[in-house]
């Protein structure tokens, strides 16, 4: 056993190499910030810059200890489902807005249905950067 502990060791693409890790339970939904991150030595492939990680949200709960790796991070979500939000539609000088109900979740720049909760209708809308929705024609 000690053999193929060496042998493996000794393999060229098995050196160990660091990596960025959790540096506390991180739940599904968090914010990462630099106090989130720590170096972890690993030989398997994921992120090693910081910034690649900071400020982006985490898709599922990730492990004190364990390496991140960008499927697992996702831009935050600015519009949650089923939140009431603010429909806006410009063209021209003419400007309309309303209330809707998201019907998923949606990050900055990304298009998402909305219920028109005046109509009743579905429409499509862009996510602004301050969340507020931009009614696409």
């Amino acid at each position: 056993m000690r053999v193929l502990v060496l042998a493996l060791a000794l393999l060229p693409g098995a050196a160990v190499a660091g990596g960025l890790g959790a540096a506390r339970t991180l739940p599904a939904g968090s914010i990462i910030a630099a106090a989130d991150l720590t170096v972890i030595d690993t030989d398997r492939p994921g992120l090693t810059d910081p910034s690649a990680a900071i400020g982006l949200q985490t898709r599922i709960t990730v492990y004190e200890g364990r390496p991140l790796h960008a499927n697992m991070l996702q831009p935050p979500r600015l519009i949650t489902r089923n939140q009431i939000v603010r429909l806006a539609f410009h063209r021209g000088a003419l400007r309309i807005e309303t209330e809707g109900r998201a019907l998923s979740d949606g990050a900055a720049g990304e298009l998402i249905r909305v219920m028109n909760m005046a109509a009743r209708s579905t429409v499509t809308a862009q996510v602004m950067p301050d969340g507020t929705l931009a009614v696409t024609p």
